[in-house]
């Protein structure tokens, strides 16, 4: 048992982190358990979302997340599982496939270029200080 004022309040500050990183430890536990059992890309982006508030907190290194975060997308790669990324690109490619037909069935005729003359500015100078010596201004 701490005597030292210092080592007391040490002693109860570990008491309370220990208790948040056992928290976050378990929902991070749990949400990778609910992952294994069904994987979808929404549960997958909550257990990569644990991952890193874990890591931002220095609860896990950045690069364990990150190695944990690369695990869990093979895993939903076995198990066929779209992630969120992939079905908005494919998407945006559809959507850029039926547009283009639109696009070249619409041409508009090329417009003339007018060539604008520039304007030459001159820059003013601004005007030169008069310097004043004391003989002169004594005169």
């Amino acid at each position: 048992m701490p005597i030292i004022k210092s080592a007391k309040k040490a002693a109860r500050q570990s008491i309370k982190r220990k208790s948040k990183n056992e928290a976050i430890k378990k929902t991070i536990r749990n949400a990778l358990k609910d992952f294994r059992k069904n994987p979808t890309a929404e549960k997958m982006a909550i257990v990569q979302s644990e991952y890193d508030k874990a890591a931002k907190k220095g609860l896990i290194k950045k690069n364990t997340a990150s190695r944990r975060k690369a695990n869990l997308v093979k895993i939903a790669k076995a198990a066929n599982v779209k992630t969120e990324k992939k079905v908005a690109a494919k998407k945006a490619a559809q959507a850029k496939k039926a547009e283009a037909p639109k696009k070249a069935v619409a041409k508009k005729p090329a417009a003339t270029k007018t060539t604008a003359t520039k304007k030459a500015t001159t820059a003013k100078k601004p005007a030169a200080k008069k310097t004043t010596t004391k003989k002169a201004a004594e005169k």
